[in-house]
């Protein structure tokens, strides 16, 4: 009884994964979902995490600068042959000893070096937040577009298929007419080799959606197996450009983008690596405190200190009695404490530190200069991002009219091979004129729809909607 309970758990948990294994593959991923999945897992963006960290540990030490140091010390020595014993008396024979101290210290003033490190670590920590949001702006913007180019060759595919359906209606039409003496069979030809044709289409294009899809797993870094997105109906009711010019544009970028923050907080950390430069020119004033001790032991000897208790009456002799002088004893009687100050001047050092600040002040200048540039390559990137929307939103109109056109030809050209005063040859001439109409339409709004997105990635608008 046990046994088939047993069997009948393990067919429970079978069946429990099964449905996992099902459920997930599937999952049709929405545009969201994959953005915020590629924010949380890319590695790029949790090494960036970890910068940001490495970041805070560096204010941690930079604080730590401000409080005092505390350090203790202990010494094993053997001593052979002639030296100084701890009361300053020239002992010919081998000795061991030890010696503990116990000191701290800390800077009073450096130049506001400290003051200065501070303010560059917290500097630190802005700049790598900025870096991240970079890092997560462009892997946004990447994702929205392998995303669209998915849509896209779905799109295609549809279009295909439904190009085979007709190509092959007509060869059984054709076929029909064939058979029944009215058309002649060059007319089958052309429509079996239209149908290939189609087929070969749609065949591609399926493997282009299969690549498309393989190239967004990879940016998630997930499986491609079982991987698949919802479908959006992408349905351009009314094509228009939000922006006149790039005015707006570039007003809120220039003073918004996290590039721009990240080159600005690029200057103000090198103004603190000149004055941390320039701390050098400051004398440096330190506070110490200590207090050390320690035990010596002659060999073959014991542990013991004369000590003249008084003189001998008679005989004038000093009176000497040995106190025991053992390792704790030792340790009491030569604690010492010390405290003082100290102060360095610097005065000449080969004009390393001269350098050091000329080689900070060009730094400085050069940041300044790439900070300006980079609001050029910002600006450059806006004006040819609203120039590419506006090319886009017009190849989309011209697609649009001439897609419109081509399905009224083929209508007409229709019709006129249905009358039989056109052939089948002049029909799919103007049903390929049809089906590259439908493809440049096609490739038009794609295009227009990430061009737009762009627009909005500057102005920092959700680009997954």
């Amino acid at each position: 009884m046990k046994k088939k309970t047993n069997m009948k758990q393990i067919a429970y948990i079978l069946l429990l994964l099964v449905g996992f294994s099902a459920t997930a593959q599937q999952k049709k991923w929405t545009l969201k979902q994959c953005v915020d999945y590629a924010l949380e897992n890319n590695i790029s963006v949790r090494q960036s995490l970890l910068d940001q960290q490495i970041a805070e540990q560096d204010l941690v030490s930079a604080k730590g600068n401000f409080l005092p140091s505390l350090n203790a010390s202990a010494s094993q020595n053997w001593n052979f042959g002639s030296f100084i014993d701890q009361n300053g008396s020239r002992i010919s024979r081998d000795s061991r000893g030890n010696g503990f101290g116990l000191n701290t210290g800390v800077t009073l003033f450096n130049g506001f070096r400290n003051t200065n490190i501070q303010k560059q670590a917290q500097l630190g920590i802005e700049r790598s937040k900025i870096q991240l949001d970079v890092l997560k702006n462009n892997i946004s913007l990447n994702v929205v577009n392998a995303y669209l180019n998915i849509l896209f060759n779905r799109e295609a595919v549809k279009q295909a298929q439904e190009q085979v359906v007709i190509s092959q209606k007509s060869l059984d039409q054709v076929q029909a007419l064939v058979d029944a003496g009215t058309r002649a069979s060059a007319d089958l030809l052309v429509s079996k080799s239209q149908l290939a044709s189609d087929n070969e289409r749609l065949v591609n294009a399926n493997n282009n959606v299969v690549l498309a899809l393989l190239n967004l797993s990879q940016l998630l870094q997930l499986p491609s197996e079982g991987f698949d997105i919802q479908d959006v109906n992408i349905n351009l009711t009314e094509a228009v450009l939000a922006y006149n010019n790039t005015n707006e544009i570039l007003s809120y970028a220039l003073d918004n983008r996290p590039e721009i923050k990240g080159a600005q907080l690029n200057i103000d950390n090198a103004e603190l690596n000149y004055q941390i430069a320039r701390s050098a020119y400051y004398p440096t004033l330190s506070f110490g405190l200590g207090a050390s001790t320690s035990y010596q032991h002659l060999q073959g000897q014991d542990d013991v200190l004369p000590i003249v208790t008084g003189f001998d009456a008679t005989s004038g002799e000093a009176i000497i009695e040995l106190q025991k002088n053992g390792f704790a004893e030792q340790i009491e009687n030569n604690l010492g404490y010390n405290i003082g100050f100290s102060l360095n001047v610097p005065i000449f050092n080969g004009f390393k530190t001269d350098a050091s600040v000329k080689r900070a002040e060009i730094s400085k200048e050069q940041i300044v200069l790439a900070l300006e540039q980079e609001k050029q390559t910002l600006t450059a990137n806006v004006e040819q991002a609203f120039a590419d929307a506006k090319a886009a939103l017009i190849q989309y109109e011209a697609s649009k009219l001439s897609l419109e056109s081509q399905e009224l030809a083929f209508k007409n050209e229709q019709d006129k091979y249905d009358l039989g005063v056109s052939t089948s040859f002049q029909l799919e001439q103007v049903r390929n004129r049809l089906i590259n109409a439908q493809s440049s339409f096609l490739n038009a709004k794609y295009n227009y729809v990430f061009k737009t997105k762009v627009l909005d990635f500057y102005l920092d608008k959700p680009i997954t909607q």
